[in-house]
Formats: structure tokens, sequence, C-alpha cells
């Protein structure tokens, strides 16, 4: 089975064109190596995929070329144990430290700018 529509069944990307993407792009690597979206993934398989900010290291159990309920997308892979260690790190770091950009939303306002201004002397 293509590994980018076995991505889009485990419900890791929303469609299988974003899957076919990032597959393309590097963001997934199969046995720690790059690959391609017609490449042909099988049990035992592991993957690391890097969606936006989120990473997982999963180990793939079965295939399935129909996507169906979260769930039932659950059974396809298991995720390793530092893989989780990590994800929840991540989590509690960003809880804990906010990103100073995450307030700010496009171009910034004459009022926006202003207070740049005031920071920067």
């Amino acid at each position: 089975m293509r590994i980018d529509k076995w991505l889009w069944a485990a419900r890791f990307f929303k469609t299988r064109s974003l899957a076919t993407d990032a597959v393309s792009g590097g963001k997934v690597r199969l046995n720690d190596a790059p690959t391609k979206p017609s490449r042909d993934v099988k049990a035992g398989d592991r993957l690391e995929i890097s969606n936006g900010d989120t990473r997982w290291q999963v180990v793939v159990l079965a295939l399935s070329d129909k996507r169906g309920p979260a769930p039932e997308a659950r059974l396809l892979y298991e995720e390793t144990a530092a893989s989780i260690a990590e994800r929840e790190a991540e989590q509690q770091r960003r809880q804990l430290a906010r990103e100073p950009a995450a307030e700010i939303h496009g171009r910034p306002t004459k009022r926006d700018r202003r207070q740049i201004d005031r920071f920067g002397r």
C-alpha cells in the first residue's frame, strides 16, 4: 500500500494530497530514510512523521486504504514510548512559555507599531 494513502487512512493528514505533499517535502521518513509518496509501506515499518509542530515516531501495525473513525485509525499504528514522552514534554514547554509572536496576526497595526517602537528604545 502507498505510504501517502496509509498516512491519510491513519488520520495523520486531513487529505491525501496533504499527505503526498508532506512525503514529497521530506516531512516523513520510512525506516530512517527519506521516501517518495508512491513507496509501499508494510506492517513493521518505522515512520517518523512531522506535521507542523507535532512529531510522531510510529510502527505500522496494520494496513488500511479506507479512512475510518479515529479509534479505528489508531489501531493501524503504535507510537513509540520515546515519541510519546517527547510530545508531552513539548506540550508542557508550550504551556509554560508562550511564543512571543503568538498574539500577532499578520501585519502590525499602528498601535502595535508604537508598542514595538517603545519596546525597542
